[in-house]
């Protein structure tokens, strides 16, 4: 039987992970989820993922590393046994390998890379995890893009936990999410499981926007991928990032190993009270 949760410690241990992840860019639909949800996402991602071997195909909010982290600070006595993300932002690939060697955190781990490429030929997982671009003007096709990766990443036998936008007063959410499970669906997954209008984020623009858990499972001797890992082809491609927005970059790289526990120089200058000059 599973302890109860100490909250207090898991808040805690989240706002270390917040003040160590890079700020999200919204150009590249980098939108980050609220610190609340976060402790109760991550709680979920570990009792979901237990025992497993996750994939996290990009995570820019770090529930990767809450997640492990969690687990590592014995908040929670369960979780993966293995835990890998996949981004294309070198900030963020970079944040969660500087944690993991902090904290000693031996089963975390990040990979440069763009879900455009095709995915890299590594050991399998049991699951994967994506919180994509929500597709608003595509109908969800830059969802379905990383789904297929995840589904790459477990080679076509696992779950999967794919989070995304999700409003009863809007028509596009809908779209999407019916968009997503038949996509799902024609690549051997169904819908096992929906956690409804769980997640807010801080979004300036539209700041009652939620998202829910979608859970696929796959069918039952569901193939392995018959071909290699291929890129995403151009028409694919169309508002990825909004309207009028296809992708154009690789990677985002990291200009400088910031120290995310201060404030960087560029963010503020002093005044001396005797008039002197820095």
């Amino acid at each position: 039987m599973r302890r109860q949760v100490d909250l207090q410690e898991a808040v805690n241990a989240v706002s270390d992970v917040v003040q160590n992840r890079p700020r999200p860019i919204r150009d590249f639909d980098q939108i980050h989820m609220k610190v609340g949800d976060m402790v109760m996402q991550s709680e979920i991602v570990a009792d979901w993922a237990d025992g497993k071997r996750l994939a996290f195909i990009g995570d820019g909010d770090a529930i990767s590393v809450c997640t492990a982290y969690l687990r590592t600070r014995e908040v929670l006595d369960f979780g993966p046994t293995r835990i890998t993300v996949f981004d294309f932002d070198e900030r963020t690939v970079q944040s969660v390998k500087r944690f993991a060697d902090k904290e000693r955190i031996e089963h975390l781990d990040a990979q440069l890379y763009n879900v455009l490429d095709p995915f890299p030929d590594t050991t399998q997982f049991d699951c994967f995890y994506t919180n994509p671009p929500w597709g608003a003007s595509n109908q969800g096709e830059s969802v379905n893009v990383f789904v297929d990766r995840g589904i790459e990443a477990i080679r076509g036998t696992g779950e999967g936990m794919i989070v995304i936008a999700d409003d009863d007063d809007r028509d596009w959410p809908k779209i999407v999410l019916a968009n997503v499970q038949r996509h799902a669906n024609r690549q051997g997954f169904f819908v096992s499981r929906m956690q409804r209008k769980l997640h807010q984020y801080h979004l300036d623009d539209d700041p009652d926007l939620r998202s829910c858990n979608l859970f696929v499972t796959s069918l039952p001797e569901n193939p392995a991928p018959s071909v290699p890992s291929q890129p995403i082809v151009a028409e694919r491609l169309a508002n990825f990032y909004g309207m009028a927005q296809p992708p154009k970059v690789r990677y985002i790289r990291e200009r400088k190993k910031p120290d995310y526990g201060k404030a960087p120089d560029e963010e503020y200058y002093v005044e001396y009270l005797n008039g002197e000059k820095p």
